[in-house]
């Protein structure tokens, strides 16, 4: 049995599940949950994978593993989804839209989830040609990808990537038509920390700001300043991004706080340049603040490196995308300046992040992150029948290698 002869096979399982896991994502849309709070949504992968027969194990109090295939394989490849949701509202409008205020699956992870959910199913059902190959595939739903530091670290911590010789991911892209998967070796998305800045000084009357340390203005030339400045002492090609997402300072036209925060994003392209930039923004804080006064505290959160796709992991990405859409659904997309901590899976390992089209051709353009997002659902059997292809791509493309014949 040949490469697409197994595609065919695993795509024909998941063609026979379409309707329940639209079905099954719908459930978790509609019933959202952030990050390290994902019970609900464990508690139905795990009844639906149990009810398949398939042996699952809760990754800690939230998130799934599952283990098919070969028990002592030549290869093992993971494959991971993002099981958690947005503290923002829905403004879809969709009948199953979430309920539950404040909280929405504004990043397509109830689609990662669904279409792992998927794969999962139809590996299962070709289990024994796994077993025959001497693939291993270990299915990882992880918790928290939205929050600092993410899921990704318990995945680590648990040790269920040191086995694994290389690990995918797909990210639904709603800028993207579905029958695309953006393919890129190298960086993918970029470098994303969280960067707080919290001064503190002596308020009083607007009419007297020179007997205070007007911190209000302090605040101002941070959040005008520290950007700039920083574009100043990075090299360009570092590819620095600080913008700031909160303001909170005071509450009444006449009095100068005594405290205020601003906080936001630093993003960046270059990894080298990222492992070090602390020291330079806490250098950079206390300089722009200094001829005010008041004393300035740098809360830095690194959060994750840059997804680095290796060439391995496109080659396999990319043999399923033809053998899937054809030539013209494999597409090459730009680095991108988001954040996402399947880094830390791939950091000194083999493996690749594909873009996942959600946007109906001819449709309205979404974004990410944003409460109006609608997803074509027909992308979840697309990434279900990737993510079911990608073990026996990776096999045949590990080392330029044909296929090894079933025999």
């Amino acid at each position: 049995m040949d490469l697409q002869s197994l595609i065919d096979a695993v795509s024909a399982v998941v063609t026979s599940h379409e309707g329940e896991l639209v079905a099954f994502r719908r459930d978790l849309h509609r019933n959202p949950e952030p990050s390290w709070q994902e019970v609900r949504t464990t508690r139905a992968i795990m009844e639906r994978l149990e009810s398949a027969g398939i042996p699952a194990e809760r990754l800690d109090q939230t998130g799934v593993v599952v283990d098919l295939g070969a028990t002592s394989p030549t290869l093992r490849v993971g494959l991971r989804a993002d099981i958690d949701a947005l503290p923002l509202t829905e403004r879809t409008g969709l009948p199953f839209a979430s309920r539950r205020k404040g909280t929405a699956h504004a990043c397509g992870h109830d689609v990662h989830t669904t279409a792992l959910l998927g794969a999962a199913l139809a590996l299962h059902a070709h289990e024994n040609e796994l077993r025959r190959l001497g693939v291993a595939v270990r299915l990882l739903f992880q918790p928290a990808e939205e929050s600092m530091p993410g899921g990704a670290h318990i995945v680590l911590e648990k040790g269920l990537v040191d086995d694994v010789d290389i690990v995918f991911a797909l990210h639904c892209d709603p800028r993207r038509d579905l029958g695309e998967i953006g393919l890129r070796v190298g960086p993918i998305t970029a470098a994303g920390d969280q960067v707080t800045v919290r001064l503190t000084g002596h308020g009083g009357h607007t009419s007297r700001p020179f007997l205070t340390e007007d911190l209000t203005f302090a605040l101002g030339k941070v959040i005008c300043d520290l950007p700039g400045v920083l574009s100043r002492r990075l090299d360009p090609r570092a590819g620095a991004l600080l913008v700031w997402g909160g303001v909170h300072a005071g509450g009444v036209p006449n009095v100068i706080p005594e405290s205020g925060e601003v906080t936001g994003t630093l993003r960046m392209l270059d990894a080298s340049a990222w492992q070090g930039i602390g020291p330079l923004l806490q250098e950079l804080v206390e300089a722009v603040v200094a001829p005010y006064g008041v004393e300035a505290e740098l809360r830095h959160v690194p959060g994750v490196p840059p997804v680095v796709n290796t060439q391995w992991g496109i080659d396999a990405l990319s043999a399923v995308t033809v053998a899937l859409l054809g030539n013209a659904g494999a597409v090459p997309t730009e680095q991108s300046l988001g954040g996402e901590d399947f880094a830390w899976l791939v950091m000194n390992r083999e493996g690749a992040l594909g873009r996942l089209g959600t946007r109906t051709p001819g449709g309205p353009t979404y974004d990410l992150h944003r409460g109006d997002l609608v997803i074509d659902e027909r992308a979840i059997a697309i990434g279900a029948r990737t993510y079911a292809s990608l073990p026996f791509a990776a096999l045949a493309a590990r080392g330029g290698a044909a296929l090894p014949p079933i025999v």
